[in-house]
């Protein structure tokens, strides 16, 4: 079905507006994650960028497209900006250890409903779109772990990985019924939100090994 031009035009207008507010949601996550390991100014900056820009990238060289942050530098000056301030106004005020819970959910919901709708525009099977949603949302946080010698998030919290799942299958199934994108994406991430918020609330994953003694 042919879409008319002026709703393609608010999607990609939505789209684009989800990826700057998902990388200053992840940007931010990304200090305050680090800041418990001590960081400098330029670790903490590392945190968020990877963070922020990581998933998307893994993305974009999958899909053989311009990575999202050279071909727009707004993404970067957000990222950037956003982590330097973070660093900053947490050297002067304590803030909870749990404070990055919820804009992490939000960053996690936002990233995974913008990696799904590039992959859909892109073509890509819905199995295929799905994992590349997971990937955007996920990938980041699972670098920036890596470079502060954490346990990565989302191979030990409650759903993580499984929460944007849900959220980027939400987008899909919606689509696949004609809904309006627009609308997919909103309910995508309130959907992926939920999910996080509840699994943290209740302690919800999914079957782990168990350790030896």
């Amino acid at each position: 079905m042919l879409i008319p031009e002026h709703l393609a035009q608010a999607n990609d207008a939505l789209i684009y507006g989800l990826g700057l507010a998902a990388s200053f949601t992840c940007a931010l996550t990304g200090v305050l994650v680090a800041r418990d390991k001590g960081v400098d100014l330029f670790g903490a900056l590392m945190a968020g960028i990877a963070t922020s820009l990581g998933g998307g990238t893994v993305r974009d060289l999958l899909l053989g497209r311009q990575v999202f942050w050279m071909a727009d530098e707004t993404y970067l000056w957000v990222t950037v900006v956003t982590a330097v301030l973070t660093f900053f106004v947490t050297r002067v005020r304590h803030l909870p250890e749990n404070l990055f819970l919820i804009p992490d959910a939000i960053g996690l919901a936002l990233f995974a409903i913008v990696g799904t709708q590039v992959a859909l525009d892109w073509n890509m099977p819905w199995l295929i779109a799905s994992l590349l949603g997971v990937v955007t949302a996920v990938f980041g946080g699972l670098l920036r772990d890596v470079m502060i010698n954490e346990v990565p998030l989302v191979f030990s919290s409650e759903l993580y990985a499984t929460a944007a799942w849900f959220g980027s299958m939400t987008v899909i199934i919606l689509d696949a019924l004609g809904v309006h994108a627009t609308l997919a994406a909103w309910v995508g991430i309130v959907f992926c939100i939920a999910a996080r918020l509840i699994a943290i609330r209740w302690k919800v994953t999914l079957p782990r090994f168990h350790q030896r003694p």
